[in-house]
């Protein structure tokens, strides 16, 4: 009999020497997540989709694997998700300086942001986990003390609800967001996501320079092949626009239109032969697109090597680069003494 996921991704010591922690929940339809504490990781999502379920989840299945990737599989990513332009904001006249870790800018919370540490296991039952993180006073760069907590719950009606909370000593850029890859045809299916059909509840995206830097203001979807306001397949505009050509796809963000933070359905993601369908719902202001444009040669599962295209990432979070863009009409990204950060994002899947 195989290993289990359990088994295989603890067989060899995290970053710190020690084994991961890995807790499964299961619901009564027979979905089951896995989570990790080294990250605090969505590792594994299985749905009861034909005799032995399908894993809907890219990942890795042992730590060196996981250790060793670079497209952040599944991640929490933080403190701050997405780029910051050249490392550098400013906060009541206070000039700051991160640690820089793609193209002299600073991604995902920088060389080591909140995917390479053990978070602790602060809480859980039946049907969650909760996580949490103390990231200190110029940690990567960052000002203050940050007090971190994560939970993931499975439903009986088969959404994974990803709950956000933070507090902070001193005023502090926070964006957090958790880096699924979704393969909704089977992470070993080898399909790619280019046939599935894709809404996205926006107006406008953010254009970006060739290394993912916003260029300043929103622009329309209307005209262009960032509109996926009607459902229509991912590879139907891919590589269409010039916006898209430096990054092999599309890897932008999109603001959501209002009634997204009334509840309405941000995102919808059905593949080819309808017969699974994932909603996300959130209270972030955007969403990041991402088409797993440079995942060629990541490893998988069992060792074997993703393609470009193997899975879609859809990252709720503030607009990238938003402490150096205050005019941006969405709540500020800086988290002060007395605040406290609280989001959700949920994923219905359907089967």
């Amino acid at each position: 009999m195989a290993d289990t996921l359990i088994e295989t991704m603890t067989k060899e010591a995290a970053f710190d020497g020690q084994p991961a922690s890995l807790i499964e929940l299961k619901n009564k339809s027979g979905m089951s997540i896995t989570l990790m504490d080294i990250g605090a990781t969505w590792l594994s999502c299985v749905l009861p989709v034909g005799k032995k379920g399908r894993e809907v989840l890219l990942g890795t299945s042992n730590m060196e694997d996981f250790k060793n990737m670079s497209s952040y599989m599944g991640v929490t990513a933080g403190r701050f998700a997405n780029r910051i332009a050249s490392g550098q904001f400013e906060i009541d006249d206070k000039k700051y300086q991160l640690l820089t870790n793609q193209a002299g800018n600073t991604l995902h919370g920088g060389p080591e942001g909140f995917n390479a540490r053990r978070w602790k296991i602060a809480s859980q039952g039946t049907n969650f986990v909760q996580f949490n993180l103390v990231s200190p006073d110029g940690d990567q760069g960052f000002p203050g003390n940050l007090d971190v907590f994560v939970t993931y719950q499975l439903s009986e009606d088969n959404q994974v609800v990803i709950s956000y909370k933070a507090s902070t000593d001193k005023a502090t850029p926070i964006n957090l967001t958790n880096h699924a890859y979704f393969n909704l045809q089977g992470e070993s299916s080898g399909k790619d996501c280019k046939t599935y059909s894709l809404q996205i509840n926006a107006d406008s995206y953010l254009p970006t320079n060739d290394t993912g830097i916003p260029l300043g203001s929103l622009a329309p979807v209307m005209g262009t092949g960032f509109d996926f306001r009607v459902a229509k397949t991912i590879g139907q505009d891919l590589l269409a626009d010039e916006q898209q050509q430096p990054a092999q796809g599309y890897d932008h963000s999109f603001f959501l239109n209002s009634e997204c933070r009334e509840g309405g359905c941000a995102a919808m993601v059905t593949t080819a032969d309808k017969k699974v369908k994932m909603s996300v719902y959130t209270n972030k202001p955007a969403i990041q697109l991402y088409t797993g444009n440079w995942l060629a040669g990541e490893k998988g599962r069992k060792g074997k090597e993703y393609k470009s295209y193997a899975g879609v990432a859809l990252e709720t979070q503030f607009l990238p680069d938003s402490p150096n863009h205050p005019e941006w009409t969405q709540e500020s990204s800086i988290l002060r003494p007395g605040e406290e950060y609280s989001y959700q994002t949920r994923h219905l899947f359907e089967f």
